[in-house]
């Protein structure tokens, strides 16, 4: 764990003593201990993980000068040496969380694997920016000890967000899986930007295959299609700049390689998806006939579909800057959002009404009207855009549902917070 880590080297580079004085242990010491008996079982951590009952015992030792056949430098050592490990733990995973995510996520599906099975990369999957400890935040929460500040610092680290608090209490009814509630609850510790109830703003929750739409005077529910469990929709936040109508789509390399390549050269394969190919320099159409399955393996020309009636993408595409070439769109295959699983995308998300989100996204929708056309429209100002990802989490009305975990992210996390949960 980092807290491990950081009070190891804390002490290996001749740290001063953190909790005992020549007097005995300071008061600060019961200070921690109340804060941990009072939130760490109430979490569904136990103290076992944060060693309160050695530090206890050790603590009562030393007051009384009960050392039994131990040495009193040992003792103080030790508990001295938890101390600071079981602050650090707490501090560091109230105010960050207990995991890493661009560890967990970012580490969790193979691109590639060598003859063993190891995997030589990872599909990043997790691009959200979310604050991590540093050096100075462990010199800063140390420093408070001292200052016997730690009363207010606990209330300050404590996470702010009020689903945080509403899952924390569900805890405690014992009407829902207890370790769902406490992955779902360490996503809200990470910190990430949550939306602010005053603007207006997109989220995708991809669990529950649903898109919320919201502003201080609507909000509404629209149903999505997410990536597959090949290619899942990567977790992000951004904001839609821009709405085309009636797009070309630019086929990505990796469905090229998969499904395109190998027709090369067959015109009526391409005619009959309307698929067309360029030079991605000049962007000049190349005769299809010409192009070989090299050319297109390698990149040297570009397949796309034209826009219009049929395209993959449907009539309507919402853009937002990314690191993985990902948009929200329309589609051509309308069945998708009858059925129960819709993790069905190469990673875009697809949506069932985008023209009703069009209108909700643009500040004058009456100077525009879908047609034929090709165009592309500015949207000013951006709208904030959350792919998120909550196996528990309110519906339209407010209430806590649950939904299934369809990545496996749930246990991933879990597998992380097992140490303190044993």
């Amino acid at each position: 764990m980092l807290a491990d880590a950081r009070t190891r080297a804390y002490y290996k580079e001749g740290g001063e003593l953190v909790w005992l004085r020549m007097s005995g242990p300071l008061a600060q010491a019961d200070t921690l201990l109340a804060t941990l008996g009072d939130n760490v079982v109430a979490m569904g951590f136990t103290e076992r993980a944060f060693r309160t009952d050695e530090i206890e015992r050790d603590l009562r030792r030393i007051r009384a000068l009960e050392l039994g056949e131990e040495n009193i430098n040992d003792v103080a050592a030790r508990l001295e040496y938890n101390l600071t490990k079981a602050y650090l733990r707490y501090v560091i995973g109230q105010r960050f969380g207990y995991t890493n995510p661009y560890w967990v996520l970012n580490r969790f599906t193979p691109t590639s694997t060598d003859t063993t099975g190891r995997a030589l990369g990872y599909q990043r999957l997790f691009d959200v920016n979310v604050e991590r400890p540093g050096k100075q935040f462990h010199r800063a929460a140390l420093a408070k000890v001292s200052a016997d500040s730690l009363t207010e610092y606990f209330r300050e680290i404590e996470p702010k967000d009020s689903l945080y608090h509403r899952l924390l209490g569900e805890l405690k009814t014992g009407q829902w899986n207890r370790n769902r509630l406490m992955v779902n609850m360490e996503r809200r510790r990470w910190r990430t930007n949550h939306p602010n109830k005053n603007d207006k703003y997109v989220i995708v929750n991809v669990p529950s295959y649903h898109l919320t739409a919201c502003s201080p005077d609507t909000s509404f529910v629209l149903r999505i299609g997410c990536g597959a469990l090949k290619t899942k929709t990567p977790l992000l936040t951004s904001a839609i700049n821009r709405i085309d109508l009636n797009p070309n789509w630019i086929i990505p390399m990796s469905i090229i390689k998969k499904d395109i390549a190998q027709h090369a050269g067959d015109p009526s394969y391409f005619a009959r998806r309307n698929y067309f190919i360029t030079d991605p320099h000049s962007g000049m159409p190349i005769d299809v006939s010409y192009a070989t399955r090299r050319d297109l393996e390698t990149g040297r020309y570009r397949v796309q579909q034209a826009g219009g009636a049929g395209n993959s993408l449907g009539h309507i595409v919402f853009r937002f800057p990314n690191n993985f070439s990902v948009y929200l769109h329309d589609t051509s295959s309308r069945g998708v959002f009858s059925r129960e699983d819709r993790s069905v995308s190469h990673g875009c998300v697809r949506v069932e009404h985008p023209f009703t989100l069009a209108q909700f996204i643009l500040d004058k929708p009456s100077d525009w009207k879908p047609d034929t056309l090709h165009r592309t429209l500015s949207v000013s100002p951006t709208v904030p855009l959350f792919i998120t990802y909550y196996t528990i989490y309110p519906d339209s009305l407010g209430n806590l549902r649950s939904y299934p975990d369809i990545y496996g992210y749930d246990a991933a996390i879990e597998r992380e917070l097992k140490s303190y949960m044993k």
